[in-house]
């Protein structure tokens, strides 16, 4: 169940919030978390027991660290514990099916059988049976037992409280990721008005929006492009697809979060901000400062600065670089494409380190503003791409492999999506937000008083999208 069809908007949240708002305070956490394991299982109605598993382990592992708070080694054990047991869940669900392929790869003949072979004890299952969300919710319910060990939060002795936090259906599937850091307080004692409900709707039609009336649009170009035989897709056609993806998981993802951060100020939580305008970036590294900022956050604050992140020398901040955007390549998917991506932003955002950085700082904007959008549009294609093969040749297309510049295939592409294009690259830039706040400066209650007006209109067109729409993916729920 996505958040952009007519199920979830008409009968799950509504009912949910009813029923949310009517109850007492000391009951609201308790709809929480029937609410979300109703929505999770909604889809996974088998691995929702993962979830539990993983909620689970990190509520006792945090009692226990409250408890046996002067004795280190108890401590330890339970930290080390927690993230043994999270990874070796995240593990067998996500990557063991990919490492049993590799293996029987370099073994030349099936040695392992995902389906039926157990190995090390650890169940090789196959990708599409990949629990939805997985690596979000382990790494938010984790998160809590790692502050918890450094004493950078208060226990939750409360386990439906806790659970509420896991099982927060808003971001549950694909983000953000929110710590416990980010909501405790919120977890034990919220603001729920009318101001908080009206500014929650108005950001979940945004997304809404940026979800259904852009990244839809565009997808059902970048998938068309992508059907078309490499050997014979022109240049400007490999472009427009390049461009047409670009946008659509930018819209797809951030309208997600969007609706995600207006659900919860609908439910009186105050969720961190995951995009900042990344497609303004100048540089590789700024790109991801603006880009899915609660997963950056969340590995500098777990991984790089544990590892001693700039403070041990180059040498060190080089390789401690390298092992992060090493695991996020593997955090974003089971497969080569994923790994070799990650790989990528980290020797690209490790050469900014070094040296190109200093270049980038003298040459023109709109100079570093191209060298950034060419190299995050060429690391779609890894990330899009079912296979290594696939995206290398889709990167010959984009240089000429075909020797075919343009055709009639490209200028029917431009009649029937150009509006869309120029809308959705309008739209990724601040420049509407500029115009909203100029206008609002001068005009300020008409500003007020349109802005409801526009966001019903753009509700409407989306309903009524949604009434025959056949293609509504979101791109994240398979992380």
């Amino acid at each position: 169940m996505v958040f952009s069809s007519l199920i979830f908007i008409f009968m799950f949240l509504t009912v949910t919030l009813l029923v949310y708002y009517i109850v007492p305070k000391p009951l609201k956490n308790t709809v929480i978390l029937l609410s979300g394991l109703v929505f999770y299982t909604w889809g996974e109605p088998v691995y929702v027991v993962v979830m539990i598993i993983s909620t689970l382990i990190d509520y006792f592992a945090g009692i226990i660290i409250w408890k046996k708070g002067d004795n280190i080694i108890i401590r330890r054990i339970c930290l080390i514990v927690s993230i043994v047991m999270n990874l070796t869940l995240l593990f067998t669900f996500k990557y063991s099916g990919f490492i049993a392929d590799n293996i029987n790869a370099i073994a030349g003949e099936k040695v392992i059988d995902v389906e039926k072979t157990f190995f090390l004890g650890i169940p090789f299952l196959p990708v599409n049976i990949l629990p939805i969300g997985i690596s979000f919710f382990t790494f938010q319910s984790m998160s809590y037992t790692i502050d918890m060990y450094r004493g950078e939060i208060e226990v939750q002795k409360n386990p439906i409280n806790f659970a509420a936090f896991v099982t927060l259906f808003s971001q549950l599937v694909a983000g953000p990721i929110v710590r416990y850091s980010d909501i405790s307080k919120e977890l034990n004692d919220r603001v729920i008005n009318v101001d908080k409900l009206y500014d929650g709707i108005l950001r979940f039609i945004t997304g809404m929006g940026k979800k259904v009336l852009i990244a839809n649009s565009v997808g059902a170009l970048w998938d068309t492009v992508l059907a078309y035989d490499r050997a014979e897709t022109s240049v400007l056609t490999a472009w427009i697809g390049l461009v047409a993806y670009t946008l659509q998981i930018y819209f797809d993802f951030s309208g997600y979060s969007d609706m995600a951060i207006g659900l919860g100020k609908m439910m009186g939580f105050t969720f961190p901000e995951n995009f900042n305008y990344p497609y303004l970036s100048k540089s590789i590294s700024e790109f991801w400062r603006r880009w899915h900022i609660t997963l950056g956050a969340w590995f500098r604050s777990y991984v790089y600065i544990p590892l001693g992140g700039n403070r041990k020398g180059l040498g060190r901040t080089v390789f401690n670089l390298a092992v992060v955007w090493l695991l996020t390549g593997i955090w974003h998917g089971s497969d080569w494409t994923f790994i070799l991506w990650g790989v990528t932003y980290g020797v690209l955002i490790i050469l900014e380190r070094l040296f190109l950085g200093k270049i980038l700082d003298k040459l023109p904007g709109w100079v570093c503003w191209i060298y950034t959008m060419f190299f995050v549009m060429l690391g779609w294609v890894l990330f899009a791409s079912p296979d290594i093969g696939t995206a290398f040749a889709y990167m010959g297309n984009l240089f000429g492999s075909s020797g075919v510049l343009a055709d009639s295939g490209s200028l029917y592409l431009l009649l029937n999506y150009g509006i869309v294009l120029i809308v959705g690259i309008f739209g990724a830039t601040d420049a509407w937000k500029i115009i909203v706040d100029r206008a609002g400066a001068k005009l300020p209650a008409v500003v007020n008083w349109a802005t409801p007006f526009c966001k019903t209109g753009v509700f409407l067109l989306c309903i009524a999208y949604l009434v025959d729409a056949t293609y509504n993916p979101f791109l994240y729920f398979i992380f």
